[in-house]
């Protein structure tokens, strides 16, 4: 089966002016402004399968926003291929955007005055979409996404979490394959994060849609996807499965102990390190390859009192901090 997207050697630069700080320097730049070119895509390449859930993750400035509004048929690159569903998205932007759902954090796509389901009928008229099949999505996504005491409210009266979910309908009322959110749980609260993380991962599975999520929120990253693509600097640094990203970055665990004293003492083993401990309470670092979870626990257990004990990963942002370590990528 044929990849639904499809990027090769995709590169797009920006020419940036500059000016020297001060009134010397504005009078200056009104003469001979000084420019200086920023390469926000380098060659990059990727191919992204039917219904997959991706996490497309990088700092601020690594060249994310660029790839999403490429995709999505917003910018034209400089250089390379970029396919989606045999569609070249800047070419064909009419048929490419009745084909994606796209929803930003930081922005809507619902009118601000008006309630709710008026701008979903507004929507339904831009994407011309049949008033049958409207009304059978509108009654899913309103069932799914817990709407319908929102329906008849203005979009200005309701809160982040709550606009967050209407847009995520909005997005979906045409029925995309195609699904991209930018930072989709920015802000939220507890309950709203775990309401729309769930219905995004429904999406994939129940629906086969394609989810390209970017955040800096990595319990996302954790919670929904199955693969990641890590950006910097314009270059793709790493792209695989969480686990394989661990692996690159060192495979390293943590074991936490309750010794229920805060006299109690743990004694130094070869290779393993005392990450912080706060009372009887402390955290070991270690490397399962050269010490087995099992093996550790058992010289703890019996060199020192436990109470209580859990084995677990190395947390996900750790892990693409470390990253950007070792790729010198700013951050």
């Amino acid at each position: 089966m044929a990849a639904q997207i499809v990027v090769e050697g995709l590169a797009k630069s920006y020419t940036i002016a500059e000016r020297q700080p001060g009134l010397r320097g504005a009078l200056r730049g009104l003469w001979k402004r000084r420019h200086r070119t920023v390469q926000a895509l380098d060659h990059i390449s990727f191919e992204v399968e039917r219904g997959q859930t991706v996490g497309y993750i990088g700092p601020n400035g690594a060249g994310k926003s660029t790839t999403v509004k490429i995709l999505s048929g917003i910018l034209v690159p400089d250089s390379g291929r970029c396919e989606i569903e045999g569609r070249v998205p800047w070419k064909a932007r009419a048929a490419h955007v009745s084909r994606i759902g796209v929803v930003f954090g930081q922005r809507t796509q619902l009118w601000w005055d008006l309630p709710v389901v008026e701008s979903f009928e507004l929507l339904r008229d831009i994407y011309r979409v049949e008033r049958g099949d409207y009304r059978t999505r509108l009654d899913e996504l309103v069932a799914l996404l817990n709407l319908g005491a929102l329906l008849d409210v203005p979009v200005r009266q309701l809160s982040l979490g709550q606009r967050m979910r209407c847009d995520l309908a909005a997005a979906l009322l045409h029925s995309p394959p195609l699904l991209f959110l930018d930072e989709p749980t920015i802000g939220l609260d507890a309950v709203s994060k775990l309401a729309v993380r769930d219905f995004v991962r429904r999406l994939g599975k129940e629906r086969g849609v394609t989810v390209m999520l970017t955040t800096h929120d990595m319990d996302d990253i954790e919670a929904l996807c199955e693969r990641v693509l890590v950006i910097g600097k314009g270059r793709l640094l790493c792209d695989g499965s969480l686990e394989s990203l661990r692996r690159r970055v060192g495979d390293r665990r943590r074991l936490r102990l309750d010794l229920g004293r805060a006299d109690a003492q743990v004694p130094a083993f070869e290779g393993v390190e005392v990450l912080s401990r706060e009372g009887g309470r402390v955290v070991l670092g270690f490397e399962p390859q050269r010490w087995p979870a099992a093996e550790l626990i058992a010289a703890v257990a019996a060199a020192c009192p436990v109470r209580d004990l859990f084995v677990e990963d190395q947390p996900i942002d750790e892990i693409i901090a470390r990253l950007y370590e070792l790729e010198e990528v700013p951050t």
